[in-house]
């Protein structure tokens, strides 16, 4: 019987190394190699930003210009067909409180103007509005009870069909029943509003 010497048991462990780094660098190239992050950026707030007037409701004791803020975003996912929007207010009472949802922006759109949502620029790209929870159709802006500020959560959808089924009017959370369905990813902006 034949006993290891150093040198075989070296080289084992040389190679063995070897093989480590190899496809611990190669994963890592092909993660970064993967593409950037999808990103949400908007010119009327920031991360953890306020919402400004022009953004609040304009009923209900708040007296904003409730108009849909102007949204962009990159990097959508590989084998992104179309994009909704949300937004959300988790801090509702219940089961918080959807203020918009919007759906089937052609894939070929990275951004939306403010005030797309009156102004029928959404409807001129093929897309949906959702009844928001105020009963209303299209967007419906912060207009939370005084007291401490709520957290209202801004999503844009990467979506792997090119429409969905729905129409004009219907609730909001049907609308984010189907989203959630044919989601590739998303990307988030988390405002802040108060009164």
């Amino acid at each position: 019987m034949r006993t290891p010497k150093f040198s075989d048991s070296m080289s084992f462990w040389l190679a063995f190394t070897h093989f480590l780094l190899a496809a611990m660098l190669g994963s890592t190239m092909n993660f970064a190699c993967a593409g950037e992050i999808f990103t949400l950026m908007s010119n009327d707030f920031a991360e953890g930003g306020k919402i400004g007037t022009q953004q609040v409701f304009n009923s209900a004791g708040c007296n904003g210009a409730n108009r849909s803020p102007a949204l962009s975003w990159r990097n959508a996912p590989a084998g992104t067909r179309s994009f909704a929007i949300t937004v959300f207010d988790r801090d509702a009472p219940g089961r918080g409180w959807w203020h918009w949802a919007a759906a089937n922006l052609p894939a070929r759109v990275t951004s939306v103007p403010e005030n797309a949502s009156a102004s029928g620029a959404l409807s001129k790209l093929g897309s949906v509005e959702a009844r928001n929870d105020f009963g209303v159709d299209g967007y419906g802006g912060p207009c939370p009870p005084p007291g401490k500020p709520h957290r209202y959560v801004i999503t844009v959808h990467a979506l792997r069909v090119d429409a969905l089924p729905l129409a004009q009017g219907r609730p909001a959370a049907l609308f984010d029943h189907e989203i959630e369905d044919a989601e590739l990813g998303r990307a988030q902006l988390t405002v802040n509003y108060g009164r």
